[in-house]
């Protein structure tokens, strides 16, 4: 059966979550020591619902079961994830001066390698051009790090962050022009 990309639902949202978490605790492994990998499987796979609620967060679906999922927001906060708050994390972006964000993308250990997570930028990069966006950014954590290399965006800066347990999980802050920007 073929899988089907569509908008996700707050009815998907338990789904999500654990789609999330065994995301992380299947791939981090090969990037992160124990600890970081338990505490991103806490701390980062909370789905913030304002992304579905401005349908703007997409879910792959296979035989009734989600597969890959991710978005885009037109909102300040650039990370998933709980107890990294700022007071702008629901300011809306103006996208003539400020990139679209690419929010929470994962796809299931048992899907990689199956253009999953390209089908799910794809859709989020044309959403956002749609509304006038000419860039992205996002926060990579290093499991995604060579998937959005090959997909055009280039690191801006090696950062980290602290979860709420004390742990810092590697990551990067990372850019992409929109084509038609490119192309003026």
């Amino acid at each position: 059966m073929t899988p089907v990309l569509r908008l996700a639902t707050s009815e998907d949202t338990a789904a999500i979550e654990t789609l999330m978490r065994a995301s992380v605790l299947g791939l981090f492994p090969a990037y992160h020591d124990e600890a970081e990998t338990v505490a991103a499987a806490t701390w980062i796979t909370e789905l913030d619902p304002e992304l579905v609620a401005d349908g703007t967060f997409f879910v792959v679906e296979e035989q009734g079961q989600l597969i890959a999922c991710g978005g885009w927001s037109r909102r300040g906060k650039l990370h998933s994830g709980t107890g990294h708050s700022a007071a702008d994390d629901a300011r809306r972006l103006d996208p003539a001066t400020e990139p679209a964000r690419i929010r929470a993308m994962f796809v299931h250990p048992k899907h990689t390698r199956r253009g999953l997570a390209r089908q799910v930028l794809s859709a989020a990069e044309d959403a956002a051009q749609s509304e006038g966006f000419s860039e992205l950014v996002l926060m990579a954590t290093l499991p995604g790090v060579p998937l959005y290399t090959a997909l055009g965006f280039e690191v801006e800066e090696e950062t980290a962050f602290s979860t709420p347990d004390g742990v810092r999980l590697s990551c990067a802050v990372m850019r992409k022009p929109l084509s038609d920007s490119q192309n003026g």
